[in-house]
C-alpha cells in the first residue's frame, strides 16, 4: 500500500503543478486569472531569477526527487540511510506550501485585489503532506 501511494505522488505532483493554486485579480469587478505552480514560475523567471530558482527547488525540485528517493529505499534500491535525506527534501518543500499561503495571507490583508483559493492549492498540498507521512513510514519500515 506505501508503494503504490508513493508512485502516485510521481503521477499527483505534475497534475497539482499544473492545477490551478488560486484566482487573483486587481480589482473585485473584473474577472479572475488562474495561477498555477508552472505559471507563477514563469512570471518569476521574467521578472526575479533568484526568487525564481528557489521556488523552483522548493516546488518542483524538493518534493520529486524525496519522492523518487523514497521509491528507490522501499524497493530496496537505495540504502535506507537516505530516509533523513529525503526527510529535508521533504521540509524543502513544506516551505513551499507556506511561501503560498503568506502571499494569499499578505494580498487579502491589503484588499487592493481579490483572491480564492483554488482546487491545485489542496491537492499540492496534500502531494506534500502524504509525502512527509510515506517518508515516516517508510523509515519506520526500515529500521524495524
Amino acid at each position: 500500500m506505501i508503494r503504490a501511494l508513493t508512485l502516485s505522488l510521481l503521477i499527483l505532483y505534475p497534475i497539482a503543478w499544473f492545477a490551478p493554486l488560486m484566482r487573483a485579480g486587481l480589482l473585485p469587478l473584473f474577472g479572475l486569472e488562474e495561477i498555477s505552480v508552472i505559471t507563477g514560475l514563469q512570471a518569476l523567471w521574467q521578472s526575479d531569477v533568484i526568487l525564481a530558482l528557489i521556488v523552483t527547488v522548493f516546488a518542483l525540485f524538493a518534493p520529486y526527487l524525496k519522492t523518487l528517493g523514497l521509491v528507490l529505499v522501499q524497493w530496496d534500491l537505495a540504502s535506507p540511510r537516505l530516509t533523513p535525506a529525503l526527510d529535508i527534501l521533504g521540509k524543502l518543500a513544506m516551505a513551499d506550501v507556506f511561501l503560498i499561503a503568506l502571499y494569499i495571507t499578505v494580498v487579502k490583508g491589503i484588499g487592493v485585489g481579490r483572491i480564492e483559493v483554488a482546487w491545485g492549492l489542496y491537492l499540492f498540498t496534500a502531494c506534500i503532506l502524504l509525502g512527509l507521512v510515506l517518508g515516516m513510514f517508510t523509515a519506520r519500515q526500515k529500521v524495524d
